[in-house]
């Protein structure tokens, strides 16, 4: 677990520094660097380690967690355990040595028809087959307590846990789909055209489910993390399996909002995914209430009286307090850029803007790994058996993140409505058109800055706990429901139903524009290969 914790939060630093380089270099700060190449093999590198390395390593990690402290069993598989963790390790440096070579700068959205060096692709393939074990040891698992518990409600952490496993399986199918047998021949050079419009619909497959892939630990988190550590009790456990069913269900059948500009997709079909994009909504809603209700619980518990003088009697002074409500904050703010995303008229006007570059910021670096912060803070005592004893630190750690992730976030936004697009590595600010935007990106660049800082502390917190001394804990327990239930509908406390409703939604949402696109060969265009000749 704490390799898994380890290898994430340096491939996250290392992303964190090149993501202020980034901003640093299209700033009116310094000149331009001259080669447009070196900034999108920084892009490339911080959205690969940031996207795919760093959640699936903490979900993993997590997850191991998770089977030894919620099923108070040893972790069965763990060999298979440390070959997966070790198969994701190749596949980080297969993947990110052509990167560094300057030869698959295509984002880590693959970018067709631009194609990179076959070891990029290859290396990510290597990480996604190594989550597939952590998967298949998550199923292992639960089935093993099952047996050995007939009839039982499977615990809440390990039922989410399970619940993000099988998103992440199937979700990252798609983009397995298209690396294989789409870019792959492409890179190998038993082809030289690619369908780009048939790639980017199976990217699309992966594009937005792999958020909530992101964000299950951080919901695991909330339901059962902050209602324990802020002395308080879970409202109800039935909501939380609620909303990670909810979760697993309309997460998949989405992805094609990131498409509406895209003429391969008929508007039929990008319809129907803006309206699933909107039920999406409901399981955060849902979590918003119920964890609400339950820091309401904390408040009233220590004395809290009135509609809101129990706000003023939570434990401001406890970091999970203060990483829950920055994460709600954020995660205001991310949703309702959202919104704006989801709609077909809207996106018109943010489309490959900062705008977008900003959502998604708040939601995955602001919300979402916010709570990756506390939740390692929450564990680490028990991974390491050292207390961590820098409170202040941890608390000044928050803030900053907190502050830098607005101050990073909201002038993307406004420059995203003005229409400075996104992916550029160079502006002229000299341009009069452009020159009201530069101090948007100095004070986003401050944002950047004060997260680096952020990023450091964290590190250091975690570090200076192992140097503490050895304590004796208590053993570790998650929260406790309001009403404690034990025995549960079949449909609480199993995936068949769910798992047959996710598949089926993806084949109704995705099987008419693939099997619309896959017969047509004048779709078709030459690959670009990046880093050489055409």
């Amino acid at each position: 677990m704490l390799a898994h914790f380890w290898i994430a939060f340096i491939a996250f630093f290392v992303a964190l520094l090149l993501g202020e380089w980034q901003m640093y270099i299209r700033s009116p700060l310094r000149d331009w660097i001259g080669n447009p190449e070196l900034y999108y093999r920084s892009v490339t590198a911080h959205g690969s380690a940031m996207g795919y390395v760093f959640p699936t390593l903490v979900a993993m990690g997590f997850g191991y967690a998770i089977v030894e402290l919620s099923l108070k069993q040893p972790l069965v598989g763990k060999r298979w355990a440390w070959g997966g963790f070790f198969l994701l390790l190749l596949g980080v440096v297969v993947a990110m040595a052509p990167v560094s070579a300057g030869v698959s700068s295509v984002l880590y959205t693959f970018y067709p028809p631009l194609i990179g060096h076959p070891a990029y692709y290859i290396g990510v393939v290597l990480v996604v087959v190594g989550s597939w074990i952590w998967v298949a040891l998550m199923s292992v698992n639960l089935r093993v307590w099952k047996k050995a518990n007939p009839g039982v409600a499977v615990p809440l952490p390990m039922f989410a846990n399970v619940a993000g496993a099988y998103l992440w399986a199937w979700t990252s199918l798609g983009a397995a789909i298209e690396i294989l047998f789409l870019i792959l021949p492409v890179a190998l050079g038993f082809k030289t055209t690619i369908d780009a419009g048939l790639a980017r619909v199976f990217f699309s497959w992966t594009l937005h489910a792999i958020v909530y892939f992101w964000l299950m630990p951080a919901y695991i988190a909330f339901y059962t993390l902050v209602p324990r550590a802020i002395g308080a009790r879970l409202y109800s456990d039935t909501m939380g399996r609620l909303a990670f069913i909810l979760f697993l269900v309309f997460s998949m059948p989405i992805g094609v909002h990131h498409l509406f500009q895209d003429p391969q997709v008929g508007s039929g079909v990008k319809f129907l995914h803006a309206v699933f994009t909107g039920m999406v909504s409901v399981p955060t809603l849902l979590t918003i209430f119920t964890i609400t209700a339950s820091v309401e619980i904390a408040g009233r518990l220590r004395g809290g009286k009135g509609a809101f003088g129990w706000i003023r009697a939570l434990p401001w002074h406890n970091p999970m307090m203060l990483a829950v409500a920055f994460s709600f904050i954020l995660l205001g703010f991310g949703g309702a850029g959202g919104i704006i995303n989801m709609s077909y008229q809207l996106d018109f006007a943010v489309h490959n803007t900062q705008w977008i570059t900003g959502h998604f910021h708040l939601i995955f670096a602001g919300a979402i790994v916010i709570m990756y912060f506390a939740l390692s803070y929450d564990l680490w005592p028990h991974l390491t058996g050292k207390q961590l004893e820098s409170s202040g630190m941890m608390k000044a750690q928050l803030w900053l993140w907190f502050v830098g992730m607005i101050v990073l976030t909201f002038p993307w936004h406004v420059v995203g409505v003005m229409g400075m697009p996104r992916r550029m590595a160079y502006f002229d600010y000299s341009n009069p058109e452009l020159a009201p935007q530069a101090i948007t990106v100095i004070i986003s660049f401050i944002g950047g800055l004060l997260l680096v800082v952020s990023g450091l502390l964290f590190l250091l917190v975690l570090l200076r706990g192992h140097m503490s001394e050895a304590i004796r804990l208590p053993e570790f327990r998650f929260s406790q429901p309001v009403h404690a239930t034990a025995r549960l509908p079949v449909a609480l406390n199993s995936f068949a139903l769910w798992l047959a409703l996710m598949v089926g939604l993806s084949v109704v949402n995705y099987g008419y524009p693939i099997a619309q696109l896959l017969p047509l060969k004048e779709t078709s265009v030459p690959a670009v290969p990046v880093g050489g000749h055409p």
